[in-house]
């Protein structure tokens, strides 16, 4: 299960959360501290790049918020970064540089890399999503199992218990996720990685691939 490890879906250079990643093996090993990590981190960023605005928000000069964008602590919003017309984020998210929030999106204890975008109707809620990842109109990461029971990675060999309930989707650098899309929990998209439009998806998706549906994973062929 080497292909669902921190260190094979992320480029941790491409993240603030890079001294986080570092200390787990899975990315589901890192939901319950991110908002530990937020507040700690926080406190310690340079005061003449970052503003903090009320408990636990702080937001880089330069990252554009729209008026109607809501924002709830801990949160740290970098460099570029846009939160657009009434995008909520509901704490513990960390907002990459040069990331897109966008409209009625809502955010809730994730970490986005470096040039993430979720720029329409997106929900991600405790999942980590990789450099220069995308999800198109309305993909959703489901974080909770309709039966409520602890989440499972399933893998095509072996299944791995995560001990947590709640578990969005792992998205690796360079995915991208088709409009309209489903991510169940526990989710893991390697690197590379396209979904087809409107599908729904489950376990460990290879990298370098496409999906286009659940019995349809073809390699994408090299150039």
């Amino acid at each position: 299960m080497d292909e669902i490890k921190i260190k094979n879906l992320f480029d941790l250079n491409e993240t603030i959360a890079k001294e986080l990643l570092e200390k787990y093996e899975y990315p589901w090993e890192v939901l319950p501290h991110i908002e530990e990590f937020i507040i700690e981190l926080g406190n310690s960023l340079n005061k003449d790049e970052y503003i903090k605005k009320k408990e636990n928000i702080w937001i880089h000069k330069t990252a554009k918020i729209f008026d109607t964008a809501y924002i709830a602590g801990p949160t740290i919003i970098c460099e570029n970064a846009e939160i657009r017309q009434a995008a909520f984020i509901r704490g513990k998210a960390i907002v990459g540089k040069n990331s897109v929030v966008g409209n009625s999106t809502e955010l809730k204890n994730v970490i986005l890399f470096n040039n993430v975008q979720v720029p329409h109707f997106n929900y991600v809620g405790d999942s980590i999503l990789g450099f220069h990842s995308h999800l198109g109109a309305g993909a959703i990461t489901s974080n909770v199992k309709s039966d409520k029971k602890l989440v499972v990675i399933k893998g095509k060999n072996k299944n791995i218990e995560t001990g947590i309930k709640k578990v969005g989707a792992f998205v690796g650098d360079y995915v991208e996720v088709g409009c309209q899309s489903v991510l169940n929990p526990g989710t893991v998209i390697g690197r590379n990685t396209n979904i087809y439009p409107l599908s729904s998806v489950r376990g460990v998706i290879p990298e370098n691939s496409i999906f286009k549906s659940s019995d349809n994973i073809v390699e994408k062929l090299k150039n």
